[in-house]
């Protein structure tokens, strides 16, 4: 299903190499302190730019996920245990960085009884102990389906709450064949109903198959189940054993898309094709609060 005329991206994709003294600080940190971050594992291409601003969207409950998505470049071999001391390391890590607005995320861990929601509160805590005027966003995964893991993140009081549903419906036999998209809906739903002043977020890749009147579809159910932010970007396969970019997306159909979620009553919505889930958070949510004002 490899499509030749795909292997060379379109120019609106092509990312500049960015290093600078800031970047080379923020990887050393994270060597030092046995740290992983979803920018390095997943090859996000806008890791020298967030890396140079002295960001990072920190990856807890380690480096190897329980599921196998089609789309993802994070090791899926079997899981092994848990860090004790990751989420005091995560939260020194920020102090030293500096930062004001992070995102903690995760592999899927579906061989933990609550699928780590413990170590992401412990993980919000700790940070905010240590952190006073740091906001926090979470990026979860679905739990499974199991409400009281997510009371538990809920109830450690994050800023955001952020759940992909990753791709429309009919793309998740292929693409996230361990997920369910009516799960996905449900927990931000749930989310939105549990804690009201929480906002939720969710996001899609675009580039996988889809037609633009599904992308449209689906931003109705997130809609329907009270999900206030939106992220949309094109999806880059990360080789050429995942799954295969379909089509490359132009700025103009972001525009389109991005213009769509507003009229159907996304607070804050983000959609370009080098947008990904946590790239420019903190200015997607402090948005959020202008809305709200």
């Amino acid at each position: 299903m490899y499509n030749a005329e795909l292997k060379r991206r379109p120019p609106w994709l092509r990312v500049k190499a960015f290093r600078n003294k800031r970047y080379e600080e923020i990887r050393k940190l994270l060597r030092a302190k046995g740290l992983h971050t979803v920018c390095q594992e997943a090859l996000c291409p806008n890791i020298g730019e967030c890396f140079g601003k002295g960001t990072a969207t920190f990856l807890i409950l380690g480096d190897t996920c329980s599921r196998n998505c089609t789309f993802c470049n994070v090791s899926s071999i079997t899981p092994h245990g848990l860090d004790k001391d990751e989420p005091k390391r995560v939260a020194e890590a920020i102090r030293i960085m500096n930062l004001d607005y992070i995102v903690i995320t995760s592999v899927t861990r579906d061989d933990i009884l609550d699928g780590g929601a413990s170590v992401y509160a412990e993980t919000i805590n700790e940070i905010k102990r240590l952190n006073n005027n740091c906001k926090v966003e979470v990026l979860i995964p679905d739990f499974q389906g199991d409400y009281d893991s997510l009371k538990i993140v809920l109830d450690a009081g994050p800023d955001v709450l952020n759940h992909n549903i990753e791709t429309i419906q009919r793309l998740y036999p292929d693409v996230r064949p361990q997920a369910d998209y009516n799960i996905s809906l449900e927990l931000l739903k749930r989310a939105s109903e549990y804690r009201p002043d929480i906002p939720t977020k969710s996001g899609l890749m675009v580039g996988l198959g889809e037609t633009i009147v599904e992308i449209k579809a689906s931003l109705k159910d997130l809609r329907k189940h009270n999900c206030q932010m939106l992220t949309v970007g094109q999806y880059l396969a990360p080789s050429k054993r995942h799954h295969p970019v379909i089509r490359y997306y132009h700025p103009d159909e972001f525009e389109e898309i991005e213009q769509y979620a507003y009229s159907i009553g996304f607070k804050s919505a983000a959609c370009a094709p080098l947008v990904r889930s946590s790239y420019n958070a903190g200015e997607q949510a402090r948005k959020l609060t202008v809305n709200k004002s």
